[in-house]
């Protein structure tokens, strides 16, 4: 049997006069009956100090751990792809430095460029793998149209974007069909019943009092919660958590640092209207001059 070791998050403790108990990684403890398993092997074997001998209680053990999805095989260091480590970042500073930073630690070779892009041809120059703008305020209408349209040019979309004391981070777009900004916008006047309040909110302009911006703490959050999605999807990781990370919208309560999940669908293109059938009886529309 190759050397197996406990699943990230996953631990095994000893308690006195009661055996072992493994804590998942959800945070609930489960009772383990080793049967006749020596547990001293067991847990060597768990930590990855040892490989498991030919013991046959031992492997119907280990064979119910990973079964139950709480083993790994030896530990693969999930190495940033050269093909996608160009990151293109715009928008705030108070972002995107830790976010490069983040990034560049994982293994990306994130850029910022001289000036801000006017057009989809700015953000394709230089043949970007992914591109994230990062907003320290509302995201005025119209500056993501553009990007927008990146994942059908092969370039992964992600970006993020405060309102008042919440943060949004949208889900990363990374192929036609995938969910844009445009789409969240509408998904969010939808499910609101002030959505003229949160339109007049977002087209501007706002009166505010003290300054609400990110502080150290909150930037370096979004940041990781970026770089995190960055990864996962430039070394195709798994998904964590109830919701696909590309129809998962992220709300950061900036008070607390809480983080919400709320799921988000693209929104189909509008059908065209039928040409109009004839009414019997009905008089022709006249027709327009010129």
């Amino acid at each position: 049997m190759s050397r197996s070791r406990l699943a990230p998050g996953v631990e095994v403790v000893a308690v006195p006069g009661r055996g072992l108990a493994l804590r998942t990684a959800e945070g609930e403890f489960l009772g383990v009956r080793t049967g006749g398993a020596d547990q001293d092997t067991l847990l060597a074997v768990l930590s990855g100090t040892a490989p498991a001998p030919d013991d046959g209680e031992l492997r119907r053990v280990l064979r119910a751990f990973g079964e139950a999805g709480y083993l790994t095989e030896e530990p693969r260091h999930s190495e940033w792809p050269a093909a996608r480590r160009s990151v293109r970042l715009l928008g705030d500073p108070v972002l995107t430095r830790p976010l490069a930073a983040q990034l560049t630690a994982l293994g990306a070779a994130p850029h910022t460029p001289a000036a801000p892009p006017e057009h989809l041809e700015d953000l394709l120059r230089d043949d970007p793998a992914a591109v994230v703008w990062c907003l320290d305020g509302p995201v005025p209408g119209g500056l993501w149209d553009a990007a927008d349209r990146l994942p059908g040019h092969g370039v992964a979309w992600l970006r993020c974007h405060r309102e008042g004391r919440q943060a949004y981070l949208e889900p990363l777009a990374a192929a036609p069909g995938d969910v844009t900004s445009v789409h969240v916008r509408a998904r969010r006047l939808a499910a609101t019943p002030a959505h003229r309040e949160l339109a007049a909110y977002w087209s501007g302009p706002r009166t505010s009092g003290t300054p609400g911006g990110l502080n150290g703490p909150a930037a370096g959050l979004l940041a990781a919660l970026l770089a995190d999605d960055l990864h996962r999807w430039a070394t195709d990781a798994p998904d964590t958590g109830g919701l696909p990370a590309r129809r998962r919208l992220r709300r950061v309560d900036l008070r607390t640092l809480t983080v919400t999940e709320h799921p988000v669908l693209p929104v189909p293109d509008v059908a065209p209207m039928p040409n109009a059938l004839p009414v019997p009886g009905a008089a022709p529309m006249p027709k327009k001059n010129g």
